[in-house]
């Protein structure tokens, strides 16, 4: 086996340990296991929600920022794609019963993730002149 076939089957690989750590990540969130939720994290991760402008810096303060979340939340996992150290997930994060559509950027150096950026929008009700071009989608 020359080299490169070597780092394709080794990238292979990792891609698989990533998907599954997302998606025990994505289902730890949902239970509100926030223990395994946070374990992708790097110690020195970085949290940041462009959005409302903060940044969350270290794994154990994600987690308590989270855990503190007053609200009843839910997730439900659209889909994920991405490879090496490039990640997106979308998903509606329901806060006590309204849904934001969000997108999460992770970025993973080694096995956990060093970085994630959210996104969130609220769902809004499409206009009628679209109607002929459009079709629905169940969300």
């Amino acid at each position: 086996m020359n080299d490169q076939s070597n780092q394709e089957q080794y990238s292979a690989a990792r891609d698989r340990e990533i998907r599954a750590a997302l998606d025990e990540h994505w289902a730890a969130s949902d239970a509100n296991d926030f223990e395994t939720e946070h374990r992708i994290y790097r110690e020195d991760a970085v949290l940041e929600y462009p959005q409302s402008g903060e940044r969350t810096r270290g794994r154990r303060n994600i987690q308590n920022q989270r855990a503190s979340q007053p609200s009843n939340k839910r997730f439900a996992v659209g889909r994920i794609i991405g490879g090496g150290d490039l990640w997106i997930t979308e998903f509606i994060l329901t806060y006590d019963g309204k849904p934001s559509y969000t997108v999460s950027i992770m970025e993973f150096k080694g096995d956990q993730v060093a970085r994630e950026t959210q996104y969130f929008a609220d769902p809004f009700a499409a206009p009628e002149w679209r109607a002929q071009w459009v079709e629905h989608m169940d969300t």
